[in-house]
């Protein structure tokens, strides 16, 4: 069979890969990479870097790769066929890279290699490199070795079991709803509703848990009793307290069984929780420091919070009638709020981003600050709405990327960048690999033949993913393993992600990327200061909702019995931090798809931590900016160079201070948010 997910000349072939293709792909890779591993650890085989690269890295590499198309396709174009074939090939690809890491004989070969014959590049990989071997178990003996391997195998099924359940409950849901309902929806996602209930022969507006379509409702339908059914349906997803019909999804025995393995994985390698063996490879000390900054950081914001919500409860009781608002009514108050006060909606602005101006808008920031230019390419794809565009400085390719953006039924929510291939002088040929990108966005299509249009909060999505693909693609380092993303501390790899979403706040950057889509007229003036008016609206309100996922994870990981039901722990917290309480059927915590199936756990406070570092990076700009109110050229190169280009080849912390030339600050964050003394 020529199987295209064995094809490494050039990009993977999207369009002909099939599920049947998975099976003999991964095993004949997985079979080359276990001969690699062989080859390398034998007696005989050199104690060097560069040679164990290229038998191994490659080998490695590849499976990589391939793996990475797989899982990928099974992200954004899930099928029961592809996800046969995903889960039967999971527990090998995990058996194989748990060996790998547990490898004794390997970690005694790295052990061996001179590290004063590497460069700096190779020295931080190697360092990484010993890291990694004690905590994937390679310093572990006997029965503490294959227990530790079958977590490994157990941990990976979960995972993926829990992402499964969350998108399916989801994709299980519909209302068809009637117009009457539907009083107060914007016309373009009643239009969209409108046709999904065509497409599949039914009457009525079909209403989805998707976001482009359960936000909007949430935010302006009139009807209570809409606005309730669509919540009550979210935020009990893949729980117990589920409708019936879909309770088949309910992730809780997952997630008790997934603490428990996660808690005997640390104990295994020495550490008292899982929230401690966390933060070993990260920027922050130990779990305590994570929680005292979180504490800090939520009295700080609190003042501002309750503020937020007296006046929502003051204007809902004055000019809405609901003396006793419900968890439901919260958004469509909040809306109502902003409208008032800022004499705007969501809705209008909406009009002056079309997704094409945006994206061109986007690029043409990028292209100026950090000095290359942007173009579409071709490359095969998995969905027609899939662009594919190159990235070149002077004439010369530097990496390309996949831009999907539309939300579609067996594609997973939330918006993601994921790398297809890392830059890497290869050791194999000593030809250097350019960085190829994934961005993942799930934003509505256009209806009635008009071009997508994006919410401020989409445009805001979109360039936070853009920064995750910046420092992935600009990178200039050579060593795979500390390029670009790779390599970097989990706590600080939001920083370009949240940097980027600063410039969605700037005049002069915005009124570029807008014309309305009906008159193509650029962003009124007018209109956008009354969106910087509304900037910092609710902030003390959203700072603590974050404050409140990201202490419950740390907690979860370090306080808390897995034997026991987590609800309690997440009441407590809220009990402390938060200023609104859900209903007590509230079930968030079982489509907590960042912790439980997306590598944070433990870690979810990165998100504030890096927010410290973007914000305090961001104020050189603002200290830099020049008379036409543009950010300055040569601050942008001291950011791409200090920042984006080194990537994991130094400590985080390090690459701050080369840019900023002092420790981060915590300041600029309290300013941007509004919930500084210094407004």
């Amino acid at each position: 069979m020529n199987n295209p997910l064995l094809s490494f000349d050039d990009l993977p072939l999207f369009d002909q890969i099939k599920p049947d293709h998975v099976a003999p792909a991964i095993d004949q890779l997985l079979a080359a990479a276990s001969t690699a591993l062989e080859t390398v650890t034998a007696a005989d085989f050199p104690a060097v870097w560069g040679d164990i690269a290229s038998v191994l890295d490659v080998a490695t590499e590849k499976l990589g790769r391939a793996w990475g198309a797989v899982s990928h396709l099974n992200s954004v174009a899930d099928t029961p066929e592809l996800r046969a074939a995903y889960n039967e090939a999971l527990p090998k690809i995990t058996e194989f890279f748990t060996r790998l890491g547990l490898d004794e004989r390997l970690y005694a070969k790295y052990k061996a290699i001179d590290a004063t014959s590497l460069n700096a590049e190779q020295r931080q990989a190697h360092k990484n490199a010993l890291r990694n071997f004690v905590l994937g178990g390679a310093e572990l003996m006997g029965t503490d070795r294959e227990r530790f391997a079958a977590i490994q195998e157990r941990q990976a099924e979960l995972g993926q079991k829990f992402s499964e359940n969350a998108l399916d409950a989801t994709d299980a849901f519909a209302y068809y709803a009637q117009a009457s309902e539907l009083d107060g929806v914007p016309a373009d996602v009643q239009q969209a509703a409108l046709a999904a209930a065509k497409a599949e022969g039914k009457e009525g507006y079909k209403l989805t848990l998707k976001m482009p379509c359960y936000l909007p409702v949430m935010q302006f339908a009139r009807t209570s009793a809409l606005r309730e059914k669509l919540y009550r349906a979210y935020v009990t997803r893949a729980s117990d307290q589920a409708d019936p019909a879909t309770r088949q999804f309910d992730n809780s025995a997952l997630i008790n069984e997934m603490l428990l393995l996660r808690l005997e994985e640390a104990k295994l390698l020495g550490y008292r929780s899982y929230g401690e063996l966390s933060v070993v490879p990260k920027m922050a000390e130990s779990p305590e420091h994570v929680i005292a900054f979180l504490r800090d950081l939520a009295a700080k914001a609190r003042p501002f919070a309750e503020k937020d919500l007296a006046d929502l409860r003051a204007f809902a009781l004055q000019e809405l009638n609901l003396p006793d608002p419900q968890a439901w009514d919260w958004p469509y108050i909040s809306e109502k709020l902003k409208e008032a006060r800022y004499a705007f909606s969501e809705q209008e602005v909406k009009q002056y981003f079309p997704e094409p101006k945006v994206l061109a808008g986007l690029f043409k920031i990028v292209e100026t600050l950090f000095e290359v230019s942007i173009s579409e390419d071709q490359a095969p794809v998995w969905n027609a709405s899939v662009k594919f565009f190159r990235i070149e400085r002077a004439g010369e390719l530097i990496g390309q990327f996949y831009l999907d953006p539309s939300a579609r039924t067996g594609k997973r929510g939330g918006a993601w960048m994921d790398d297809v291939r890392s830059r890497w002088l290869r050791p194999d040929t000593q030809q250097l690999q350019t960085p190829v990108a994934h961005l993942v966005c799930n934003f509505a299509d256009g209806v009635a033949d008009k071009p997508a249009l994006l919410t401020h909060d989409d445009v805001t999505t979109l360039f936070h993913e853009f920064g995750h693909g910046l420092q992935h693609l600009l990178s200039q380092v050579n060593e795979r393993d500390v390029s670009g993303i790779s390599g970097v501390e989990w706590d600080a790899v939001e920083l370009p992600s949240q940097f980027m979403e600063n410039f969605c706040w700037e005049w002069d950057v915005l009124r570029h990327m807008s014309a309305h889509v009906d008159t193509a007229e650029a962003l009124p003036r007018a209109l956008f200061d009354k969106m910087l008016a509304a900037k910092n609206f609710q902030s003390g309100m959203q700072t603590l909702r974050q404050l409140e996922f990201s202490l419950f994870d740390m907690l979860l990981h370090t306080a808390h019995d897995p034997a026991l039901d987590l609800m309690p722990l997440l009441n407590q917290v809220r009990a402390e931090v938060a200023v609104l309480q859900p209903p007590d059927w509230s079930r968030t915590a079982h489509t907590f798809s960042h912790i439980f199936a997306g590598g944070y756990a433990a870690g979810y406070y990165s998100y504030k931590w890096a927010e410290v570092l973007s914000a305090d990076a961001y104020a050189a700009f603002e200290e830099t900016i020049g008379q036409d109110g543009l950010p300055n050229l040569e601050t942008g190169r001291k950011y791409r160079q200090a920042i984006l280009e080194s990537g994991g080849s130094r400590p985080a912390i390090d690459s701050f201070k080369a840019f900023r030339g002092r420790a981060p600050q915590l300041d600029a964050l309290l300013r941007h948010q509004g919930m500084s003394d210094q407004q």
